[in-house]
Order: C-alpha cells, then sequence, then structure tokens
C-alpha cells in the first residue's frame, strides 16, 4: 500500500483529501504546517511515496519546505496542490524540485489520476539502471547519477529532464517540448526554469561546465544531449 502525505492548513480540504485518498486505497497522514511537514518527512525518511504540498502555509510556506527537503537529500516525489497557479508559480515551483503541480480548484480524478502517474514513474525509476557513458551513469532506481567516483542525487523532475534528452540522443529539443512532454505545461511560459535545470545538469555531467560536451545549446532552439562527443 502506498502511503501519502497531505500538507494542507484548511482541515475541511485536509480531511476530504484524506477520506478520498483512503477510498482509493492509499494510507494517508494529514498535516497543517510547513514545519510540521518538514519534521515528519525528516523523520520517516523512506516512510511515504508522495507528498501533497499546499504553498499558502502558516510557518514556511511550500515552496520554502520544498527546497529544504530536496537540500537535505530527500527525494520523494511532491505535488504541489495550491491555489496559486499563475505560470510563474507553477515554474517557481519546478524550481524549487516540485515534480508535479495542479492549481486549485481541481477535480478530485485529476488529482488521484496524478498521484497514480507520481507513483508509476517512480517504479519505472526503479528498474535497473538503463544508461552508462564515459565515466557517467544514470542510476534511475536510485535516482543518483555517477561520475567516476562521486555521486549525485537527482530530484524525479531531474531524472526526467535528463531521460527525455538522453532518449533523443543527438537531436535538437526545444524548451518548449521539454516543458510540455516533460512537466505538461501547454502556455506560452518562461522557459528559464528549463535553463536553470540544465545549469544544475551540466554541474554533475560536464568535466568543464562552461564548455559543455554531452548537454550542448542550441542556439535559438533549446538543447541537444550526445552521449559520444
Amino acid at each position: 500500500m502506498s502511503t501519502i502525505l497531505v500538507v494542507e492548513d484548511e482541515r475541511a480540504l485536509a480531511e476530504g483529501l484524506r477520506f478520498n485518498l483512503e477510498a482509493e486505497g492509499y494510507a494517508v497522514e494529514v498535516v497543517e504546517s510547513g514545519e510540521a511537514a518538514l519534521a515528519v518527512l525528516l523523520t520517516k525518511r523512506s516512510q511515504f511515496d508522495v507528498v501533497v504540498l499546499d504553498v499558502m502555509l502558516p510557518g514556511k510556506d511550500g515552496f520554502t519546505v520544498l527546497r529544504e527537503l530536496r537540500a537535505a537529500g530527500l527525494f520523494v516525489p511532491v505535488l504541489i496542490l495550491t491555489a496559486r497557479g499563475h505560470a510563474d508559480d507553477v515554474l517557481n515551483g519546478f524550481a524549487a524540485g516540485c515534480d508535479d503541480y495542479l492549481p486549485k480548484p481541481f477535480e478530485l480524478s485529476i488529482l488521484i489520476a496524478r498521484i497514480g502517474s507520481l507513483l508509476r514513474r517512480r517504479e519505472w525509476l526503479r528498474k535497473p539502471p538503463a544508461f552508462v557513458f564515459g565515466n557517467k551513469s544514470v542510476d534511475l532506481d536510485r535516482l543518483e547519477l555517477r561520475v567516476g567516483q562521486e555521486c549525485y542525487p537527482l530530484t524525479l523532475m531531474e531524472a526526467n529532464v535528463l531521460r527525455y534528452l538522453i532518449q533523443h540522443d543527438g537531436a535538437p529539443v526545444s524548451r518548449k517540448v521539454l516543458l510540455e512532454e516533460v512537466w505538461g505545461l501547454h502556455e506560452d511560459t518562461d522557459t528559464r526554469a528549463i535553463d536553470n535545470f540544465i545549469v544544475r545538469l551540466r554541474k554533475y555531467i560536464e568535466d568543464d561546465p562552461a564548455k559543455p560536451r554531452h548537454l550542448l545549446t542550441v542556439r535559438g532552439v533549446g538543447y541537444r544531449f550526445v552521449k559520444e562527443p
């Protein structure tokens, strides 16, 4: 049975989510503040399979909670569920390390489908490592990128961005396609978050991030992964 942590300070909504998710067969725990979320997640690091996280919380907001989780090396899939649905908020959520973003008001069936998708993607990532290039390997089981003797943890979204580029080895991939295919954004949004992800991935992958050999910029388009430069 998968376990979900709901971080929501609106009690009626939180209890409604608990009731409906338990009806779907999930175990559910609810907390009402950012501080409580950090305490339970960092204490029970391996207990939760998905976190449903509000942004506007008492104390630390959801974006801060998410950044602190990722900084602490905790990469449980996180779905942000919030009334802040502007495109800039969505991009801020992904930049902070979320794996999905659903604005309120929302359809319950859509939320349940998104949670199911995160769980399926996590299972996919538990399959044996599938890609090695040079002295580097992407471990999809542990969400890790290994470069020689160094090991770098990846968020689920970082892994998905890298996976998409690897799947299209040698072919230019536009920022717009990455937004649509990896993040599910189908509107005209700022693509700076994609650039930030590439900067972070280059720090892991490239011997000299200022002169990349694997994650190349395609001017005016986007990026291209090259397995063998």
